[in-house]
This record gives C-alpha cells, structure tokens and sequence, in this order.
C-alpha cells in the first residue's frame, strides 16, 4: 500500500494505491487563497498542514485497516511557491504563491542580471516563478530576506513537517529558475543574482529516490509505521504524469483545467523560452518534459456562460455542439487570453477578443468561439512545443474537468489533429502520482508501476472536421499580431 498526498492551491488530496493499481480510498480538504493585495496570492502554510491532517484522518476512517500497511508515501504539488524559513525552520511570511503577480519587475531585472538564463534554467523569467518572488522580498521587505535560511516549495515544506528534513525533487525546482536544468543540480549563477547560496536550498532527489523519511510522532498520530520512506515527489504536472503513465519521450496529455497544459515527456533538455515553453526536469531520473502553458482554458467556460446567459458551463458546450457546419464558419473568432498569455505569446498584457460579430449571432454562435479559440489557444501550445526532427505525438491523454464533454474532446482532437485518450483515473491527478512515486522509492520497478490507466474513451481527429477548422485558425494566428499594439495601451 502507497499514500500520494497532493497539496493543491484549492485543495490537498490523499490517495491509497495497493499494488494491484487499485485506489483503495481516496479524500480531499479545501483551502483558501489570501489576496491581500491587487496581483498578490498567498497561504499559510499552517492551513496546509491542517488540511493534510484532515485528508489523513479521512483515509483513517474510512480504510482504518490500510493505513498500516502503508510502505511508502509519495508528494506532489502546486509550483513555484515561496516558503521562507530562518534558521530554526520558523516561517518568516505567508507563501507567496505561483499566480502571484507582484514581481513582473523582478522578471526584467533578472533577465538583464542573467543573461544566460533561458539556457540554464530552460525557461524565461514569469512571475509564476520563484526566483522573481525573492527578488521582490529583498526589494520590498529587506528585514524579511536577511533572515531568510531556507526556501522550500510547498510541497516540500510538507516533507519539513513529515520528516525534519529539508529535501526537493528536481522536478519541483525546476520551476524555481534557480536550477541547472541540464545538469539537475543548483545554479550558483542564477542564485546568487538574487543573493542568495545553495546552502540556503534543499537538499535534491530525485522524484522516485527516497528523500526523507517520516518522524515517529507524526506516524503516530496518523496510524502509520514510523520511519517509512518518504519519495522525492514532484511538481504537480509531472506527478500528473507519472500517474498515467506518461514516463517516456513522445508521451504526454492535455489538461483541460483552469489553464490549459500540454505536457510532452523527453529523454534530453530541450529549452525554447523565446517561445513561452516550459523546459523542466522529469520526476523520474534522465528524463526531461517540456511544456505549454495557456492561462485561460476550461475558465473560458464559465465567464461565457456568465455572459450569455447559459445555466452553466455544460450547457454552453450544449449550446455551442447545435451549429451545423455553415454556422461554424461565419461565427466569431476568439482569443481566449481573459487572464494575459504564456505559450507561445509570453504577454502579461494580452487579452480576451471576439472578433467578428454581425447581428445574426447568438448565444450558440459565441459559445462556439468560446470552446473552438480555447482548442486553437491549446494548438500554439502543441505548435510551439515541436522539436525540429522529434515525430509529433500519435495520442495524448486528456486530462481535466474540460474532459468530460465529449463534443468539446472531439472538437479538440480534430483541432490538434491528434488521437485524444480519456484515462480512467483522470480525475486522480498528482495524488495518484504521488503514490507511485512512493511505490518506485519503496524499490518498485518502473515497468510495473508506471503504466497507462484503462482508456475510458478514444477520441479520433476527424478530417471533414479539420479542413474547415484549419481555415479559421489561420484567421486566428493573424489575430494576435495585430491587436498586441492596442493591448499595451490598455
């Protein structure tokens, strides 16, 4: 039996996995997200612990008889946060989170201070990321900084109170920007442009490598064998990944949540910031992944829902699926970038367009825009992730609250021209690979625990679908580049 613990932004979630696949329970406890100010998004890291007690003692009740079999437990978790600590491992200030946006300022400084950034960390300055965040403290809230000792991710803050130990996986401090991505170590070059060593990061592991273990009085309280192995663990698209097993180069999935990402696996380092791509280490050893990120995707769905009047996000698809062909293609187009853009654009500044409205559209025609500009968003992603030579991917699997409609599925795989899988454990998430990576740091062999979930359902792209599709993306593509001058003035 394997324990995976995912700690969210709106919600920790525990799973039980045995060794037979089987999710044996399964519990999740809410969390808030602080907004003292306009762009800040923070936590108390005290929340998140009181969360992780209560999934425990969920499981507890519900399975009472497998919490002591467990031989293993396993982290994932929400990116980029900011944990600091002193000395004594006292928390000097809530945790400013990934979608913080405080430090755009940052971003540029450390761009001119480095300016060999992108090969060495694989990405391009953003807010989301957790080098920005220090520079803004040092800035900002100098007393704070000078007593910074340790800066952990939120998981990894976790495995603190689990085991004592400050530890992170390379996976989880690739989104730090501090990290020598090719190397899977620390940069020295990019720490120290914001004054800080790599005495004060955590020790790394990799996601499937033992990297602590638990302490007797929290196994105690939790009904757990005391000193079991905790596993490195991993950021939560990675841990997503492992969980339906896509470990190896070309495998991946689309998540259709509050953004919208598509996650190819790689055996080597392939940056390519300029483009808004995520380049980040794998949670299993010598494997790399690269990403795309789109700000606002199954989002998109209720904000249009709001605004034509539909009862709720499944009834706008409902909406949107009553078009005949003809109607598909007079109908507006839509740029989906309601909170500013990443893959490929990398625009603080872009926002949501409909484009081309007349008077015989209505509801069913905007509704339409809506689902078909986030598919052609999630299109840019795919385009900008291709590496010259590398195959593109055959299948994905789609992952998400998006992927329950199925028309939408159907319209996305002909969009990306791509074979769409609907796994069954999609709603599982970075728990579910959590738990594995427990099970391969407990001695499990990768062939045996990282396999594919049953497919639920297939989805195949559709050619009398795309032709036409393809003929409005192209409209779409020539939409950005003209309306990015009247962004920036607004």
């Amino acid at each position: 039996m394997h324990l995976g613990i995912d700690l969210g932004t709106s919600e920790v979630k525990a799973l039980l996995l045995d060794e037979q696949h089987h999710i044996i329970a399964q519990a999740g406890s809410p969390l808030s997200v602080s907004r003292p100010h306009p762009l800040w998004a923070e936590q108390d890291p005290d929340d998140w612990w009181r969360a992780t007690e209560d999934v425990i003692a969920r499981l507890r009740n519900s399975v009472p008889q497998a919490m002591p079999a467990v031989k293993a437990i396993g982290l994932s978790g929400q990116m980029h946060g900011a944990v600091l600590l002193d000395r004594d491992d006292r928390v000097l200030r809530p945790a400013i989170l990934w979608n913080d946006g405080r430090s755009a300022d940052a971003c540029h400084a450390l761009e001119r201070a480095v300016p060999q950034l992108h090969a060495i960390a694989g990405n391009a300055a953003m807010p989301g990321f957790t080098a920005p965040k220090l520079w803004w403290v040092r800035e900002h809230e100098p007393g704070t900084f000078e007593r910074v000792d340790c800066v952990l991710l939120p998981k990894d803050w976790l495995r603190l109170a689990m085991s004592g130990e400050r530890i992170s996986d390379c996976s989880d401090a690739s989104g730090t920007l501090w990290l020598d991505v090719a190397a899977r170590s620390w940069s020295a070059v990019t720490l120290g442009a914001c004054g800080l060593a790599e005495s004060q990061m955590p020790r790394l592991v990799e996601g499937s490598e033992v990297g602590g273990h638990l302490r007797a009085e929290v196994a105690k309280a939790w009904g757990l064998t005391p000193g079991i192995p905790i596993a490195g663990g991993g950021g939560d698209n990675a841990a997503s990944a492992v969980g339906i097993g896509a470990v190896d180069s070309g495998q991946g999935f689309v998540s259709l949540g509050t953004s919208g990402v598509i996650f190819i696996a790689g055996d080597r380092f392939a940056p390519d910031a300029a483009s808004g791509v995520h380049a980040f280490c794998h949670a299993l050893p010598q494997r790399w992944h690269r990403m795309s990120v789109m700000l606002s995707a199954a989002s998109c769905l209720p904000w249009a829902a709001v605004l034509i009047g539909a009862s709720d996000p499944a009834s706008l698809l409902t909406k949107a699926a009553t078009l005949d062909g003809r109607q598909r293609d007079r109908a507006p187009l839509f740029l989906p970038y309601l909170s500013g853009e990443r893959t490929p654009h990398r625009d603080v500044n872009a926002q949501g367009v409909l484009f081309g409205l007349t008077h015989e559209h209505g509801s069913a025609a905007l509704a339409y825009a809506v689902a078909e500009g986030v598919g052609f968003g999630l299109l840019d992603g795919l385009t900008a992730l291709r590496v010259p030579g590398d195959a593109p991917p055959r299948s994905l699997s789609l992952v998400g609250g998006g992927a329950r409609s199925a028309w939408w599925a159907q319209l996305l795989a002909s969009i990306l021209d791509t074979t769409l899988t609907v796994p069954a454990a999609a709603e599982a998430g970075g728990a579910l690979g959590a738990a594995r990576l427990a099970w391969l740091a407990a001695g499990g062999r990768q062939n045996d625990v990282c396999l594919a979930p049953a497919v639920q359902r297939s989805f195949e792209p559709q050619r009398e679908e795309r032709d036409p599709l393809m003929r409005r993306y192209e409209r779409f593509r020539r939409l950005y580049p003209a309306m990015r001058p009247q962004f920036a003035g607004i």
